[in-house]
């Protein structure tokens, strides 16, 4: 049975890796770091946990499964599609996208722009940034040529140097854990990986590298699932080494600079690092860099949106929507959105991250034990996603209404009646139900058989 060369190997774990690494994937782990202070380390835990862990488990549990066509189908074709539109519109125009053009506005054009311009500032640049995209977007190929040889080294070189830079200055006395972080670091990093979105993107990508191994004349389906069991546990290692040296340079930066949790985000806590450490040529390249790798995520986001809406809707009510017209519709609402500012763009997404991700999380923890279990009771798709989606999404208005300074006290009263919600864990118990409840339905269709 051939197998892939060490080499080959190590180049599809680079593969895997730059797919998942972006821009956002640099500010997260810092803001942990800044706001847990002296208790990193299980923020940390708890965020890897959820930013590497699930991923790398969904990108499985798509290869088990033949695709996420397949995998979601499970549970229902209609609801393969409704979460696929639910996840491209969180990964693309919703919140990804926009946030590639509010975080390299953070990074590179907010330091030297006064607060009473920076609406201003923030407006013209953003278009820019979205003309540029959507350009770019008609050739991505192109770009990505040009980009994607050196954007990740380029990453790579500069967490290696922000890391250095903060243990050659070291840490007085670290910051009291603050913001989200002042009780329960695990639990609060484990949800606040969330917003990396590499679970969602996951499901998604694991198709896509079992393709890769395929193309190098790897055949056997039990071989492809083990290459690609490799190459996660390579993005694993590699993200591991990376996330905790961004959560140590979050909490070098936090002791250096107090942040507001409330109104600062991770690139502020990057760029106070950079502008102490540095000083203001330092800020400057760190924004260069950024926009370059937010530049080219926004392209291939813009791409990958438009191509699965042209493919699954070429019409809307009984008229054609091209490639193009989607395009265009995608950059122009990512455009509106991206004015609305970073740190508001990630407290709304927050609930919605909170909704969907129990769904895909219980949705991969089946696919991954089906043999074993859920292909004998295939009720239990059905039930068990049914169950945490009908918590998930009373949690997700609950949260939105707080978020736009509303309160729903039914529902508030309704959440805290369930097990480890305090925790942000309140799909849990539902989860077991839905499988309990499952496996007796299939067992009684069996019977009646």
């Amino acid at each position: 049975m051939p197998t892939l060369h060490p080499r080959q190997r190590l180049v599809m774990t680079f593969t895997f890796f730059s797919m998942f690494f972006g821009a956002g994937n640099l500010i997260f782990p810092p803001f942990v770091g800044a706001q847990a202070g002296a208790a990193t380390i299980p923020a940390a835990i708890g965020f890897i946990v959820s930013a590497v862990g699930l991923p790398i488990l969904g990108v499985l549990a798509v290869t088990f499964a033949g695709g996420f066509d397949k995998l979601a189908g499970r549970v229902s074709p209609k609801f393969a599609v409704l979460l696929g539109v639910a996840i491209i519109l969180t990964i693309g125009p919703c919140f990804a996208i926009p946030r590639t053009a509010t975080t390299s506005f953070e990074m590179m054009v907010a330091p030297f722009t006064p607060d009473s311009s920076r609406w201003i500032a923030q407006l013209a640049y953003s278009l820019v940034f979205f003309a540029l995209s959507f350009v770019f977007a008609q050739h991505p190929e192109k770009l990505s040529k040009v980009l994607g040889r050196f954007m990740g080294p380029l990453l790579l070189v500069l967490i290696a140097v922000l890391f250095v830079a903060c243990l050659v200055h070291g840490i007085d006395t670290a910051a009291h854990p603050g913001g989200n972080y002042q009780t329960n670091q695990m639990a609060r990093g484990f949800l606040d990986g969330y917003q990396t979105m590499d679970l969602l993107a996951a499901l998604y990508f694991g198709i896509v590298i079992s393709a890769n191994i395929r193309a190098l004349d790897i055949t056997a389906e039990a071989q492809v699932q083990r290459e690609t069991a490799f190459a996660g546990l390579g993005t694993g290692a590699l993200l591991i080494l990376i996330y905790g040296a961004l959560s140590y340079v979050g909490t070098v930066s936090g002791s250096i600079t107090p942040i507001d949790a409330d109104s600062d985000t991770g690139a502020t806590v990057l760029t106070n690092l950079t502008d102490a450490v540095f000083g203001t040529a330092g800020t400057a390249f760190l924004g260069v860099v950024f926009v370059i790798a937010c530049l080219n995520v926004c392209t291939g986001l813009i791409c990958t949106c438009a191509t699965y809406f042209h493919t699954k809707f070429p019409t809307v009510a009984g008229r054609s929507v091209s490639y193009r017209a989607w395009q265009v519709m995608f950059t122009v609402f990512s455009f509106i959105v991206s004015n609305a500012g970073l740190s508001l763009i990630i407290k709304v997404s927050v609930p919605v991250l909170s909704a969907l991700y129990p769904i895909s999380i219980v949705l991969v923890l089946l696919a991954i034990t089906h043999k074993v279990f859920a292909a004998r009771f295939h009720r239990v798709y059905f039930w068990t996603v049914l169950m945490v989606g009908v918590v998930a999404l009373i949690g997700c208005i609950d949260s939105l209404a707080a978020v736009f300074g509303g309160s729903l006290p039914l529902l508030d009263s309704a959440l805290g009646l369930l097990p480890l919600q305090e925790q942000q864990l309140g799909w849990f118990i539902p989860a077991v139900l839905g499988m309990i409840i499952g496996v007796a339905d299939s067992l009684r269709i069996t019977r009646t058989a």
